[in-house]
């Protein structure tokens, strides 16, 4: 193994995108020249392609993933479904977007504490927050892998609340082989940023659902409240799903699952080559339950680590530095006592894992953490 230092940045979106650069310029082609630029045939292909990927009859684009959990909330709000004030209990680690959209909804977030394990809603904390107000719950599929879905649905059901997953890392996750993210509980949403497994070149989101009533709700909110044009009815947003973007997902989604099968191999490789007592893994139980967002690990010193990463080359990134109960703009949390987010957001750091990455990189950063001291 070579001891030359190499430079391997964390995530290198150009070299990732390169091998779609003819389909890109193909399809970016006729987008020109149809002059249909917003709720288009792109956007209509990729809907349905994407709905089935993940095994569920409605798929409805929009935005942002931002948009699309707050769309969702302010749906079951019309439908009578949620009232504002409900409360919806959430896992306290998640990125902020996931409290934000609650928050918009008009509806009270519940912080509950992760499992320090897989990074995910704790189900033992879950079943101790519930009360009388709790209306919905949304977990997050945390760094690609997925929550604890039986045991949610069993206090789902119990509870009689609704689950609306926050899917945005884990496109093409798989629960027991047979069931995908996206068809897990009443309806998810999904966010295409750029760096996500299937990413867009710039911001775009998703929502899926088996229910008729709910899709129909969710496509007219998205679009000024609106079924048919100028006639309105409801009080909605404009967050529709980029007619180029679509263009360009839908040349992605293709790879997913074969990108996805790379993430893992690569994550097989960090956990059985790792070895390193400072240095804490991620835990995968090695079913496809995880598509590897993100490679997360955890160190004591994190400072002292990222620096060492950094003499050494190899890119970082922390997800995320600050736990969203002491984040400023959410100022009323900021009493909670939450320590093992708390521990977590002090700790984890994001090293490379990505399609783009050469077998010598991936033998460097294993080298180098290896080395860690």
């Amino acid at each position: 193994m070579t001891n030359a230092k190499l430079s391997i940045p964390f995530l290198d979106l150009p070299k990732i995108n390169k091998r779609y650069h003819e389909q890109f310029k193909s399809v970016f082609a006729n987008f020109l020249d149809t002059g249909i630029y917003i709720k288009g045939p792109y956007v209509e292909m990729f809907e349905k392609s994407f709905a089935t990927s993940c095994g569920v009859d409605y798929c409805i684009g929009v935005g942002n993933g931002l948009d699309a959990l707050t769309i969702i909330l302010k749906a079951y709000i019309e439908l009578g479904k949620l009232r504002i004030g409900d409360e919806v209990i959430i896992a306290a680690n998640t990125f902020i977007a996931t409290i934000l959209s609650v928050k918009y909804a008009g509806l009270t977030p519940v912080l509950v504490e992760p499992d320090e394990h897989t990074f995910n809603l704790d189900v033992k904390q879950l079943e101790k927050y519930i009360t009388y107000k709790t209306k919905a719950i949304i977990p997050t599929h945390l760094y690609g892998q997925l929550a604890n879905i039986e045991a949610i649905k069993r206090i789902a059901e119990q509870h009689n609340v609704l689950v609306i997953d926050d899917a945005a890392q884990a496109h093409g996750a798989q629960h027991n082989d047979t069931k995908v993210a996206g068809s897990l509980f009443h309806a998810s949403a999904f966010s295409f940023y750029p760096a996500k497994n299937l990413g867009a070149l710039g911001d775009a989101g998703a929502i899926t659902t088996n229910d008729k009533e709910l899709a129909y709700t969710i496509r007219c909110l998205g679009n000024y409240g609106s079924s048919e044009k100028y006639r309105n009815e409801y009080a909605g947003v404009n967050s529709r799903l980029d007619e180029l973007q679509a263009a360009f997902l839908l040349e992605k989604l293709t790879y997913l699952a074969e990108d996805n099968t790379c993430r893992r191999s690569i994550a097989k490789r960090y956990l059985s080559e790792i070895k390193n007592e400072k240095i804490k893994l991620p835990f995968w139980d090695q079913s496809n339950n995880h598509v590897f967002h993100l490679f997360v690990v955890r160190v004591e010193n994190r400072k002292d680590f990222c620096n060492y990463l950094e003499e050494s080359g190899v890119g970082y990134h922390i997800h995320y530095p600050i736990p969203p109960h002491k984040q400023r703009a959410i100022q009323e949390f900021s009493g909670l006592s939450l320590p093992i987010t708390e521990r977590i957001h002090n700790e984890v750091v994001s090293i490379p894992l990505n399609v783009s990455l050469e077998t010598h990189e991936i033998d460097y950063i294993v080298q180098v953490l290896n080395q860690y001291q």
